[in-house]
């Protein structure tokens, strides 16, 4: 289980470069209020516009750096007082998937395992295990260098779970993927959630509408750095009032601005 708590980020942007004596300095408040509770067995949707605070939020789970404000858990574990051990409980698929290019997919995933305490042969069966779930047989054993956007991926996922972590963050993982890509990994991510598949507890961070409706148990909307509304898709309508969900997004993400 994930639980963010009103955590809130700023960071001082600088104009003019540092060794410009007339360099102005502005502080830009990323995250002021993001609270999340991604539960096992559920797939739960981080939904906001680009610019929204999402990458900042999931950076700050990932313990890239420690929130100004607000709490973040992993399975209990304080993120900002144990990162190793909160980072051992979950695989994390960010937005820039860095592969190794002259590494097969296999030897990109048996190296992320060995990173995470597995011996190469465990590393290796668990390759194996992962190439069948995601469909990457054929490429297994073939170099990242010239991978599609679909099969980095898919590799990059693999080596996310190589070490069967409980709870999986995905930071827009659909970006740049084809129709039949993008089904594949609802397929693996749903098989994930399921009992069947370890109940993890996954949280997916997108801007796509499309993909929240037919993935996501639960949602929460994020905008201006804020979590704004919260539920499943069938509330988040209810609460807007509109019948498409597109509508009651941007009533629950952009009215305030609006009235504003």
């Amino acid at each position: 289980m994930i639980a963010i708590d009103q955590v809130a980020k700023q960071f001082i942007s600088r104009s003019g470069g540092a060794w410009y004596k007339r360099a102005t300095q502005q502080i830009v408040h990323a995250v002021q209020g993001v609270s999340l509770q991604a539960a096992d067995g559920r797939i739960t949707g981080l939904l906001g516009a680009n610019g929204a605070g999402k990458t900042t939020t999931l950076r700050m789970l990932g313990g890239l750096f420690k929130p100004d404000a607000g709490s973040i858990t992993v399975d209990g574990i304080v993120v900002a007082e144990q990162p190793r051990l909160a980072l051992a409980r979950m695989g994390i698929l960010g937005d820039a998937h860095g592969l190794y290019p002259r590494l097969s997919a296999r030897e990109n995933i048996v190296y992320f395992g060995q990173l995470q305490g597995m011996d190469k042969q465990h590393a290796n069966d668990r390759a194996e295990q992962l190439a069948r779930l995601l469909d990457m047989n054929a490429i297994l054993d073939r170099r990242a260098e010239g991978f599609s956007q679909g099969e980095r991926m898919k590799t990059s996922l693999a080596r996310a779970l190589v070490h069967d972590p409980a709870n999986i963050v995905l930071d827009e993982p659909t970006n740049g993927l084809d129709v039949l890509a993008t089904r594949s990994l609802r397929e693996a991510l749903r098989h994930l959630r399921s009992p069947e598949g370890g109940g993890k507890c996954i949280v997916f961070s997108t801007h796509i509408m499309q993909e929240v409706e037919l993935l996501c148990e639960h949602v929460v909307v994020v905008a201006q750095g804020r979590s704004v509304a919260q539920g499943t898709v069938e509330e988040l309508l209810e609460q807007a009032g509109e019948k498409r969900f597109e509508d009651a997004f941007v009533k629950l993400a952009f009215s305030h601005e609006k009235a504003a």
